[in-house]
């Protein structure tokens, strides 16, 4: 009995040293070459910094949108840790007036239309969504694109000294929401 521990032991530890060594996983921290890489988007209006820290996924040969994306459920539109949204400033975003803080971002996307939610909680799993957590929901404008988007990416753009739009890129669909900071 004491031989077989250490040897699950011994398989466990020559395991783990063999993904840190081939740059799979992220024990306490490391980040090695992940399928979905960690990704940012920012920007900084009227002096007050907004910030968006995601896991970008790629398609790689699948269909997303409506299959590796169910339609009609929650997303938390990345991978591996929910995306995370920072602002220091008050936002009016969408229908929402959202306060300084950090937040979690997740969508409900549909064929015909998304939902952007923020959710109260920050930094948790990609799959532990908390509903009864959610600052609230608001609609996204949807654009189809000419041709597909390997990665997923979040942009923050600036439209003019006090206002911007949040996006969001995958495949062949475009989600975005306009945004402006509050006085």
């Amino acid at each position: 009995m004491c031989r077989f521990r250490v040897n699950i032991f011994a398989g466990c530890a020559i395991a783990c040293l063999a993904a840190l060594a081939y740059g799979q996983g992220n024990f306490g921290g490391y980040r090695g070459s992940l399928a979905s890489p960690p990704a940012k988007a920012s920007v900084t209006l009227a002096g007050k910094h907004i910030a968006v820290d995601y896991y970008a996924p790629s398609m790689r040969g699948r269909r997303i949108m409506g299959d590796l994306v169910p339609w009609g459920e929650v997303w938390c539109t990345g991978a591996n840790v929910a995306t995370g949204l920072t602002t220091e400033a008050d936002l009016q975003i969408g229908s929402l007036k959202l306060p300084r803080g950090t937040y979690s971002i997740w969508t409900l996307p549909t064929e015909k239309e998304w939902t952007l939610i923020i959710n109260k909680q920050s930094g948790q799993h990609h799959l532990d969504y908390e509903p009864e957590r959610d600052f609230g929901r608001t609609k996204m404008n949807l654009k189809a694109l000419a041709s597909p988007v390997e990665v997923m990416k979040i942009d923050l753009t600036a439209t003019g000294a006090k206002s911007g739009t949040l996006g969001v890129v995958w495949e062949k669909t475009e989600a975005w929401i306009p945004f402006t900071i509050l006085p």
